[in-house]
């Protein structure tokens, strides 16, 4: 089977021909909402056990990666190796916890292993580990590795003739990193239009607001000059972000880049916003406190 939805899958072809209408996308933003909310629940009880790891960065790419991994994309949680199968890159390796929170949600691996993160001889480690975690495509950690990763992966699909779309998640902090750009270029060169990258911009990175440590701005301009296409979306509307996405899937003869505006800490009261909730974990009050938020929220 294809990824479960709870609705009925279209393949990429057919979703972008389907003119889906009123009720059938209020009951896809009820479905996606919910799937956010269980992820950002999951990442809190995971990081909160483990008294260790990134949940600042991980709850403002919620709605971004529940959208590309219960709708959007094409993958076999049954066979991860899929040849066809869409590929998802999470460049900014230190928000693992939503990604192994999706693949658990989506039925990779049992839920019950989220609860090991960070622990000794878990698969779960501090960062995505392709060799210990089914359906993570690369391991990632130093930041713009994975950038570059998703695009030789996206080369290769020309290469091969073969149908699929790679999606790679960076950060606002991570745009500060020289290969990022070197990626870019190379991208626009080789025209993979079958690259979609997408940009977690909550504005703020593990030394403070990106605008003081080093400002990335005019952002959207920057990739214009690349030879990117660049869409814009606000990063927590679910509907929003599943338009642009098949947007950015049109895209002919040049990659793309979705800049999603986002809010550090995203569904919890107290780290909205804070930077401090980078690379901190919550107390045991603070997480409770939190988790009960999110289950007021669904």
């Amino acid at each position: 089977m294809l990824v479960r939805t709870g609705l009925k899958f279209c393949g990429k072809e057919e979703r972008n021909k389907i003119q889906v209408n009123l009720l059938d996308r209020e009951k896809l933003r009820a479905f996606l909402e919910e799937k956010v909310r269980t992820l950002r629940w999951n990442v809190i009880r995971m990081i909160g056990e483990a008294g260790s790891g990134h949940p600042g960065g991980s709850l403002s790419a919620a709605d971004i990666v529940a959208t590309l991994y219960f709708h959007h994309m094409r993958h076999r949680p049954e066979d991860p190796k899929w040849p066809d199968r869409d590929r998802f890159v999470l460049s900014k390796g230190h928000a693992c916890p939503l990604l192994y929170a999706a693949l658990a949600e989506c039925g990779y691996f049992p839920v019950d292993i989220l609860w090991t993160l960070r622990k000794l001889g878990s698969i779960l480690q501090g960062h995505p580990d392709m060799k210990k975690v089914s359906g993570v495509e690369i391991s990632t950690g130093a930041l713009a590795h994975g950038f570059a990763a998703a695009t030789g992966m996206a080369l290769a699909g020309k290469m091969d003739a073969r149908d699929y779309h790679v999606y790679v998640l960076i950060g606002d902090g991570e745009s500060q990193e020289g290969e990022v750009w070197e990626t870019a270029m190379f991208a626009s060169h080789y025209k993979l239009d079958n690259l979609v990258a997408i940009l977690d911009y909550n504005g703020l990175q593990i030394d403070g607001p990106v605008s003081e440590v080093m400002e990335i701005q005019p952002i959207a301009d920057k990739w214009s000059a690349f030879g990117w296409r660049v869409l814009e979306v606000n990063g927590h509307n679910v509907l929003d972000i599943v338009d642009t996405l098949v947007e950015a899937d049109k895209t002919k003869g040049k990659p793309c880049i979705i800049i999603a505006h986002t809010l550090k800490g995203k569904g919890v009261s107290f780290m909205e916003g804070g930077v401090e909730w980078h690379g901190k974990a919550p107390s045991k009050e603070q997480m409770e406190k939190a988790l009960r938020e999110l289950e007021k929220d669904g």
